[in-house]
């Protein structure tokens, strides 16, 4: 019979919860406090620790630590009120395994107990299949030797072995959907499907039934039933990008989805389902969440670990190796290299659109070269002159040069590198927001 130590200094919640964990088949041991809740794990080491946070004397944050020093395999699932989620959240990034926010339904409870079993059960059978996987997919996309990828790629193994939802953010082209594979791949899910989707991408009506499947005859067009992409992903990976695009109104949806792994389709009834979520973000979602379009609570379930992506300027020291990898993908068996010249040309460069356009500038060469040897003369315009116009030289041509093709170069330049925000591109032009608006305007530019 599989143990649970329940840990409450709320003597009627915790008698209901040992109740009903009883009636589900567990084995229950209790304790008032956390003190006597050490007592009892040092005692009979039980797999499955469920503790409350607020408790006089030691806290549940404090019965967690101490769990995990003495055996780190032990599953441990935090109980708060929903005003403190926040630790919760905290309690999961230092190793508990999920939280329950009060108040929580019996099914919610035995459905969290289940999934912890059923993910320690999964872990000891696959530890040694994920092993080999790690090791065979080492190559996985994965590109980059910078200190910043280095220290990310290290919470990415962390994280990958545990349930938590997690947040990626970053800039477009980044290489935020290569993060979520490699999370998928190195996790227990890996045998499972990984399903993406792009928030941003479905027309707002239309995601809904998107996400979540719809029946026959629910609105004019349902000709049939279909799947969501939460049951496609039943077992796996879900990977949520440009999730702050996702309207207001479907929010409390995906949140239910996330806390009870329940779905409602469109027309139909709930339906169980069993998803990981990763999602992913170019937004700014603190700020969004302050402007009242993305809500809290969604936030807080999604982070519960948050994953920056650092975009590629931050980290030119990654470029030779993306540059060699995209050779070996794109040439087709023909030996061709780069000049030093070349190579360093790509490094002084900015890349606002990160990743994805560098493979782009490397596919383009390749296409366009006169020889198996890469040179300057082979380099896209906007990267083979300067990335600025250095100390005092404008390198302007000999018969002369317009002051207003000039400044209105200097605004669309702006504004490539700002990914068209007009405020940052203002203040990236030392100018006032309307006096960029008025070049704009003057100039005929769309941002």
């Amino acid at each position: 019979m599989k143990q649970i130590l329940l840990i409450d200094d709320d003597n009627s919640l915790r008698r209901v919860m040992e109740f009903q964990l009883q009636e589900a088949g567990y084995q229950v041991l209790t304790a008032r406090d956390g003190q006597q809740g050490l007592v009892a794990f040092r005692q009979h080491r039980p797999p499955l620790v469920i503790t409350d946070v607020q408790m006089p004397g030691i806290s549940g944050y404090d019965v967690l630590q101490e769990v995990l020093s003495l055996e780190p395999q032990t599953l441990v699932i935090i109980v708060t009120a929903f005003s403190t989620v926040e630790q919760a959240v905290d309690a999961m990034k230092v190793g508990a395994y999920d939280y329950l926010a009060k108040p929580f339904s019996r099914d919610q409870l035995c459905l969290t107990v289940a999934k912890a079993f059923e993910f320690r059960n999964l872990k000891q059978e696959n530890s040694a299949l994920r092993d080999v996987l790690a090791a065979r997919d080492d190559s996985l996309r994965i590109i980059g030797e910078s200190s910043a990828m280095t220290q990310l790629l290290q919470r990415v193994e962390k994280v990958a072995v545990s349930q938590a939802s997690i947040l990626i953010s970053g800039e477009s082209g980044t290489g935020k959907e290569v993060i979520a594979q490699t999370i998928h791949q190195r996790s227990e899910r890996h045998a499972g499907p990984f399903i993406a989707v792009n928030c941003a991408a479905i027309p707002k009506d239309l995601i809904e039934s998107e996400l979540f499947g719809h029946i026959k005859g629910s609105f004019t067009g349902a000709v049939k039933d279909r799947k969501g992409k939460f049951s496609l992903a039943d077992k796996g990976t879900l990977f949520l990008d440009e999730i702050g695009e996702l309207p207001v109104d479907l929010q409390p949806k995906l949140l239910r989805a996330l806390q009870e792994q329940q779905i409602e389709p469109v027309g139909g009834t709930t339906e169980q389902v069993d998803v990981r979520v990763v999602a992913a973000t170019n937004r700014n979602l603190e700020e969004a969440m302050a402007a009242g379009t993305f809500r809290d609570d969604l936030y807080y379930r999604l982070a519960v670990v948050p994953l920056e992506l650092p975009p590629l300027r931050q980290r030119k020291e990654d470029i030779p190796l993306f540059v060699q990898y995209f050779l070996n993908k794109q040439q087709a068996g023909a030996q061709v290299r780069m000049t030093d010249q070349v190579l360093q040309s790509l490094q002084k460069y900015d890349w606002p659109g990160n990743v994805r356009e560098l493979e782009n500038v490397v596919e383009q060469m390749l296409i366009l070269r006169n020889s198996d040897v890469i040179d300057l003369a082979d380099l896209p315009e906007r990267i083979g002159r300067p990335a600025g116009r250095g100390k005092g030289v404008l390198n302007l041509p000999e018969e002369g040069y317009s002051l207003e093709e000039l400044e209105k170069e200097a605004v669309v330049e702006a504004l490539r590198r700002c990914q068209g925000n007009k405020s940052k591109a203002a203040n990236f032009l030392r100018i006032p927001r309307h006096t960029l608006l008025y070049r704009l305007e003057k100039y005929h530019i769309e941002a």
